[in-house]
């Protein structure tokens, strides 16, 4: 089928001048619209407006430009069929055989935390779902293209075939089409319903490719990584590689793990993630401070960890990095002067991404299982613990709440059963994803060693027996923050009286399968 008139009308207008000039060289006629015909005009390619072709108009700031017979009857006419092609001509409606266009940004509007609803709803594509859904029906006469990145290749073939496109390839762009246009309704109704449907009858799930990965959990595993509409800005997927070889699936596990940690603190903090696990956190005044005394927590895990920071990453604290092999690093800001050093290290992967103050989330916590998902919210509450229960006649004073508020704060990010030591500010014991919390206990604290004594503890969920609390107890631990609602509760809290412990009750598991 040949292309002798196209109507281009596109939002992304990235490669349009150079796909439209090589159309008009060939001698397609271009219908064009609001901005993408402005555009044009200004580069000298010659346009037809669209309301030459419809005699009206275009209406209510742009709300109404294609929506006319006049196109929509040259799009959808079928070319096999003689009557459609006569009350074509009787009408005086010329075909259109090649359709260009691509919709308002809605998934980039949305991801904004400041957006409205009226800014939302605004960018809801109205004439172009119609134009496209006219043309990809159609695809026997009519070819659709709405992805920029098709451009090349349709010259291409319009070039070696006479200016003509194969009905192979009319019906692959329309199949293309019809993804973009569900797509994008998905999105638009996910948006609308969220405050109406937490968890639907029929869940609908945008997501857009952000990258091919090196492999997957296994290097026989392909992989890659994708981005849900909706999704905040500071969330992972929207990270800049700045330097080192292409992200394995493991590594933006582990980038997501230690991201996710390092934002719950409120001073200078670093997390060392190692599958998916901390293997030290620490918060100090300086973030070199921070990383140090994160990495001493335990020096040989951190051996090819992850590390995150919550500060734009310093020289200092870059150098400190590179003396130990580290497989990526993730900041709010890495200057150029703490990538030259960083960079010194071939295999070391770097990413900044800017940090958000009051971060929400609005999507939903998904997890795989055989033939579904599991969906729920997200364990994102960022707790202010101004509600919680004390055990007996003792209460911390402010250095050890202050430790108590951080180790609650790293527990929830550790794998139950889940165990974590500190002391000043930094983890010195973590037990991680074991499946008795006494011997998560045991190895957080043979972690910690001498530095268990006066240090604090706490534990993702309630000690279902006394044990773990003695174990603690005999080891130095003095103060232990829990959720509490144990069957045996009055028996761990007759252990904490008769030891004359410390013990916070919080009422609020964190469970992290």
């Amino acid at each position: 089928m040949k292309i002798r008139r196209a109507l281009v009308s596109v939002s992304n207008k990235s490669g349009l001048t150079a796909f439209a000039r090589e159309l008009r060289s060939m001698g397609v006629e271009i219908i064009s619209t609001g901005g993408t015909e402005k555009r044009l005009r200004e580069e000298g390619i010659e346009v037809t407006s669209i309301s030459e072709v419809t005699g009206f108009p275009e209406l209510l700031g742009g709300r109404v430009k294609t929506l006319h017979p006049h196109i929509h009857a040259a799009l959808l006419a079928d070319r096999s069929r003689p009557e459609h092609m006569m009350e074509l001509k009787q009408l005086g409606i010329e075909p259109i055989d090649l359709l260009v266009v691509n919709l308002y940004p809605f998934a980039e509007t949305i991801a904004r935390p400041e957006t409205t609803l009226e800014e939302a709803v605004e960018q809801i594509d109205i004439g172009g779902v119609a134009l496209i859904r006219a043309a990809a029906k159609n695809f026997q006469s009519v070819a659709v293209v709405t992805n920029p990145k098709r451009y090349p290749a349709v010259l291409k073939e319009l070039r070696e075939n006479g200016g003509a496109l194969s009905l192979e390839t009319r019906r692959e762009l329309a199949a293309e089409a019809f993804r973009h246009t569900s797509h994008y309704d998905a999105a638009i109704y996910a948006y609308l319903a969220r405050s109406m449907e937490e968890f639907p009858d029929n869940l609908a799930l945008v997501l857009h490719k952000v990258m091919d990965l090196r492999y997957g959990e296994n290097p026989h595993q392909k992989a890659a990584l994708y981005r849900e509409v909706g999704a905040p800005q500071d969330s992972l997927v929207f990270a800049e590689q700045l330097w080192g070889k292409e992200l394995s699936f493991n590594n933006v596990l582990d980038l997501d793990a230690a991201w996710c940690l390092v934002r719950e603190f409120r001073r200078p903090g670093v997390a060392l993630i190692k599958h998916n696990n901390p293997c030290g956190a620490a918060e100090a005044e300086s973030l070199t401070d921070a990383y140090e005394r994160a990495y001493e927590c335990d020096p040989v895990s951190a051996f090819g960890c992850v590390v995150a920071l919550n500060r734009p990453l310093d020289e200092e604290t870059a150098a400190r990095i590179t003396e130990t092999f580290v497989e990526a690093v993730i900041a709010p800001a890495v200057p150029e002067s703490s990538l030259r050093i960083l960079s010194r290290k071939q295999d070391l992967r770097v990413l900044q991404l800017p940090m958000q103050e009051t971060a929400f989330n609005p999507l939903k916590d998904l997890k795989r299982v055989g033939g579904g998902l599991l969906v729920q919210d997200y364990d994102d509450v960022i707790e202010e613990l101004g509600q919680v229960a004390f055990v007996g006649e003792r209460r911390p004073d402010t250095s050890t709440w202050r430790d108590l508020e951080f180790a609650w704060r790293v527990a929830k990010h550790v794998r139950s059963n889940a165990i974590v030591v500190a002391r000043e500010g930094a983890t010195v014991g973590i037990g991680a994803g074991q499946m008795s919390r006494l011997d998560a206990t045991r190895i957080a604290l043979m972690k910690a060693g001498g530095k268990a004594r006066g240090s604090v503890l706490a534990s993702d969920a309630f000690f279902p027996f006394p044990d773990a609390v003695e174990l603690a107890a005999e080891a130095g631990v003095k103060a232990f923050m829990q959720p509490g609602g144990s069957l045996r509760d009055e028996e761990v809290f007759e252990v904490v009286k008769k030891r004359g412990l410390i013990m916070v009750l919080t009422g609020r598991r964190h469970f992290r399968h």
